[in-house]
């Protein structure tokens, strides 16, 4: 019903004056590490342009008829995330992923629909360590494609983006955008841990066709974590010191407001004084949520002593 709405929108891609991607700013780090906060905090700067969660499920439909499916996807989304309370809607900052996902097979996000196929998806496009190049190729067209489109509908000129997968793609990312920036945000991996087996049972529970197990997701997850911390801490090498800012989620938590002013510093994103008080006023709105504390199981415990190592002996956190 949609392939006609969409070739016009192809079109129409196809005709604009497509934005130059100057000196993206990337938001990364593993599923569960307080990324989505950091987003928005930073979105509340003007001069950057995102993927919105309308454009991650409708992006082909970003030119013609955009009001309508606007609409109808605004009446019928929640105003929360069921699985953790957050904010929602239509023109809130999203990860690109989805919205990649939507444009071509060669995404690791079509694991939310094939759980079974986590691990494969997870080789060929999470870390295209079995990728073709053609299939590499795509994803790169796909991914440059979201982010002109992002930018000209909202006519901005710095794109931010908030993407986990990311975390395993530095040097991809550095070859497409040399003078990039990288936000890296690390939370305690035990947290992450428990937090990701809940979120990812929780939503594929709902949208997945095919069954899985808890224990699958979790070994998967584990695995993933390992694999896309060794992977960051080599390819991070790439960046320039000036163009990368790591971060504890723990001390954003605690000072928002003074942990994003010391990330415009470091990367130089502009005179921070000019939106400190958009940045304050979120901030303040957000001091009444409250995130769900977990107490870790003996095997969440051991498996993350086991395939977390790296990280909780490099951000020094206390190994229980």
């Amino acid at each position: 019903m949609l392939s006609p709405l969409y070739k016009i929108n192809k079109q129409e891609f196809c005709e604009i004056e497509k934005p130059q991607i100057v000196s993206p700013v990337f938001i990364i780090g593993h599923w569960r590490s307080g990324t989505t906060f950091v987003h928005n905090m930073l979105s509340c700067d003007s001069q950057f342009g995102y993927c919105t969660t309308y454009q991650t499920v409708f992006p082909r439909l970003m030119f013609c008829g955009r009001s309508v499916f606007e609409n109808i996807a605004s009446l019928c989304m929640p105003d929360s995330r069921p699985t953790d309370g957050l904010e929602l809607s239509v023109a809130q900052p999203q990860e690109e992923e989805f919205a990649v996902a939507n444009i071509t097979h060669a995404s690791f996000y079509h694991f939310w629909l094939f759980p079974q196929n986590f691990a494969e998806l997870a080789n060929r496009y999470l870390f295209f360590d079995t990728a073709t190049k053609n299939e590499e190729e795509e994803f790169c067209r796909a991914v440059v494609e979201t982010m002109q489109t992002a930018l000209y509908s909202q006519n901005k000129t710095r794109f931010l983006s908030k993407n986990p997968p990311h975390t395993a793609r530095v040097k991809l990312l550095h070859r497409l955008f040399p003078d990039a920036k990288f936000i890296y945000i690390m939370r305690n991996p035990y947290s992450v841990i428990e937090s990701s087996c809940n979120f990812f049972c929780k939503t594929l529970s709902s949208i997945s066709l095919q069954s899985f197990s808890k224990q699958e997701i979790m070994q998967n997850i584990l695995k993933n974590y390992q694999t896309m911390y060794s992977r960051y801490t080599e390819e991070r090498k790439v960046v320039a010191p000036s163009n990368l800012v790591q971060i504890k989620f723990e001390d954003f938590e605690a000072e928002p407001v003074a942990q994003t002013e010391k990330i415009y510093n470091s990367l130089n994103l502009g005179n921070f004084d000019d939106v400190r008080d958009n940045m304050i006023q979120y901030a303040e709105s957000k001091k009444s949520f409250r995130k769900k504390c977990y107490n870790y199981s003996p095997y969440t415990i051991h498996c993350v002593n086991r395939y977390c190592k790296e990280a909780i002996e490099e951000w020094e956190y206390s190994k229980l």
